[in-house]
């Protein structure tokens, strides 16, 4: 019996039972790589959750960016229950890497802000894959940089037993030796809290509770779920483990031995930089780590201690590092969401660290070791694979030599959408001929995508038709990603028409509400207009029955050639595969909560406290109390702007009244 159990009942259409069946057999048979071309709309996701339930492997799921991470994390979450699904990526809404420029010697300091709930979900998905196999892991390619040691983390759990003694100060100590703080006042994820003999800590995975252990005298005598806000008792334990509070955490005998090999490789630094008559960058590098060795005496734990995880994992110089992947049993499954896309990402992610990083270590910044925290390399990451399935509707030459070019397709849709209709116009008058369309469209309260091949040109082209009063937004890369998830969202629910953009408009993006897509300048030859690159665009026609894709261009290139040949013949699948199940085509319907509701818009203050007298304490208490609930939902549902408003709400009213 399968661990995994997919919610509702739903059975695969098309042609996705024969790409189950297909993949879950190479899976059973040891197929180390195979490819699913699914296109767009075929249920490449469904797919993906049959072939998990049928094997009943934990499982990552590797995408590209944050924002499919998050679609997909949101439809896994609904698609399994009952299962561990988790999202891992960068927890940074913020980051500046620490850098240096010789040319203006301009030293730049790492700066950085981290998301907590994000950073939180990290720890979620690691716990949950050392305690349990029923895993879903879905995550960017940040996933295949350096974390702490698997071993460690593992090792460093506190293991708490109802009936166990254990001395109450030594269970502080090792509290504290695992990254938590004490804090009796502003009690939140990671910290703890003692009262007598009651000892509370909020765990680093946990977003609303915190586990309650009483003693009577050294014996542990009761552990219990508690909402360290609203006071409520959950579930009891028998038995409970705390994982570390950070993922950089190593016992204390082993902290020794790498402060040791750290000083070690200082004098040989300290040594070169003297032979060389660079006095400057002795002085610079013996100052920098002498301070952090000795944070790292005292607390276990320093800025930057992850520039050191060489000696603190005990790793060879050029040995990688440990992880998510490491935290995964031997037999895991691998999905390579958009593999023309993420493949390509973790080909790139060791250079681009190695060189920024060469800089810091040549003008004393840091020591060579910092070149090992750093993320796999290409071959390590295909090392560590144990099976994995590329999934995209354009496979590249990279997966199909991992395949010997045999691949699995999917491309009959069970809502019975054919591809999109392609149709090459001029293009003199290119502008008026598509706001022609546009009025068209709109007046069907349909939107429209608009692609062209530069931010200029994309801003330039928004400001065109405002000025015709054509409700348009452009999307490119210097908006973040959090406005541009709202962007996205305010297009499905018609707060705008039109979307101007370049080339994020293509890879696994559902707007359903999409029928046109125009290709500003499709006949000029580069990456942007590159075969792969036009079959990810018009797919975001492909999920609206009146889909079509207008190539603006004055020749057929055979990028547009090869597109147009291959869409005709899935039109022809599809259309037969129409007839003969008595399939009508229909637009999919879907709520856009299904597919954004990890992202709220930008909040707007909520006042739960109008009318309220809040100088009485009993209606203060119940304000806080209510807005205390709903930040923990806005928490849960990954909505962080929200959360953010309610808690400096709190704080606001708190030092207003509270503490006056």
């Amino acid at each position: 019996m399968s661990i995994f159990k997919l919610a509702g009942d739903l059975v695969p259409a098309g042609d996705q039972k024969n790409a189950i069946k297909t993949i879950v057999k190479g899976i059973e048979e040891g197929e180390r790589d195979q490819i699913l071309l699914g296109i767009t709309g075929s249920g490449k996701t469904f797919t993906m959750a049959k072939v998990i339930e049928a094997t009943s492997k934990p499982t990552l799921i590797l995408a590209h960016n944050k924002t499919l991470a998050g679609q997909l994390y949101s439809e896994f979450k609904n698609l399994f229950p009952h299962n561990s699904i988790n999202y891992f990526v960068s927890y940074y809404d913020y980051y500046q890497p620490e850098a240096y420029i010789p040319v203006t010697d301009a030293y730049i300091e790492k700066d950085a802000q981290i998301n907590e709930e994000i950073d939180r979900l990290r720890h979620a998905a690691t716990n949950a894959l050392l305690s349990r196999r029923d895993v879903i892991i879905i995550a960017s390619v940040s996933c295949i940089y350096g974390i702490g040691s698997p071993e460690f983390y593992q090792e460093l759990a506190i293991e708490v037993k109802v009936g166990d003694y254990i001395d109450r100060d030594e269970f502080l100590r090792k509290l504290v030796d695992i990254q938590y703080t004490r804090n009796d006042y502003d009690f939140f994820r990671g910290n703890f809290r003692v009262r007598g003999d009651v000892v509370e800590v909020f765990p680093a995975d946990e977003d609303r509770w915190a586990i309650r252990i009483e003693w009577f005298d050294d014996e542990i005598e009761n552990i219990m779920a508690v909402d360290p806000f609203l006071g409520e008792v959950g579930r009891r334990f028998q038995q409970f483990s705390i994982f570390p509070g950070s993922h950089y955490v190593v016992p204390k005998r082993d902290l020794s031995r790498a402060i040791d090999k750290i000083r070690v490789e200082l004098q040989k630094r300290i040594a070169w930089y003297n032979r060389n008559g660079r006095m400057l960058e002795a002085q610079r590098i013996e100052f920098r780590t002498s301070s952090d060795l000795e944070m790292l005496e005292v607390t276990n734990y320093c800025k930057g201690i992850e520039n050191y995880s060489r000696h603190l994992s005990d790793r060879k110089e050029g040995e990688p590092p440990a992880t998510l992947l490491d935290y995964f049993p031997d037999d895991f499954l691998l999905f390579v969401d958009e593999s023309h896309q993420t493949l390509p990402q973790v080909k790139a992610m060791y250079k681009g660290d190695k060189s920024r990083k060469s800089n810091l270590i040549e003008f004393g910044f840091r020591l060579p070791s910092a070149f090992d925290n750093r993320p796999l390399k290409y071959d390590e990451f295909q090392e560590r694979i144990n099976q994995a399935v590329y999934v995209s509707a354009t496979p590249a030459d990279t997966e199909f030599a991992l395949t010997q070019g045999v691949f699995v397709e999917q491309i009959i849709r069970p809502t019975g959408l054919l591809d999109p209709e392609i149709e090459v116009r001029g293009v003199d008058n290119q502008l008026d001929n598509l706001l022609e369309e546009i009025k068209i469209r709109t007046e069907k309260n349909e939107k429209i995508l608009a692609l062209t091949l530069t931010k200029r040109m994309a801003e330039q082209l928004t400001q065109y038709y405002l000025d015709l009063d054509v409700k348009v937004q452009y999307l490119h890369s210097e908006i973040d990603t959090l406005e541009r998830m709202q962007i996205l969202k305010s297009l499905r629910l018609g707060e705008f028409d039109v979307l101007v953009g370049i080339n994020l408009l293509r890879e696994g993006l559902d707007l359903p509400e999409v029928s046109l897509v125009a290709i500003l300048d499709a006949d000029v030859q580069g990456f942007l207009r590159s075969e792969t690159s036009l079959f990810q665009i018009c797919g975001r026609a492909a999920r609206h029955v009146e889909g079509k894709v207008i190539m603006y261009a004055d020749k057929i290139t055979p990028a547009m050639q090869s597109v147009i040949q291959e869409t005709e013949r899935r039109k022809i699948i599809q259309h037969e595969y129409n007839q003969k199940h008595g399939i009508t085509p229909q637009t999919i319907r879907k709520k856009v909560d299904d597919l954004f509701g990890m992202i709220g818009k930008k909040p707007v203050q909520e006042e739960y406290d109008q009318d309220v007298d809040l100088q009485n304490e009993v209606e203060l208490e119940k304000v806080l109390k209510k807005l205390r609930k709903q930040m923990h939902k806005y928490s849960r549902n990954l909505e962080f702007e929200k959360a953010a408003a309610a808690r400096d709400r709190i704080k606001e009213l708190e030092s207003r009244y509270l503490l006056q």
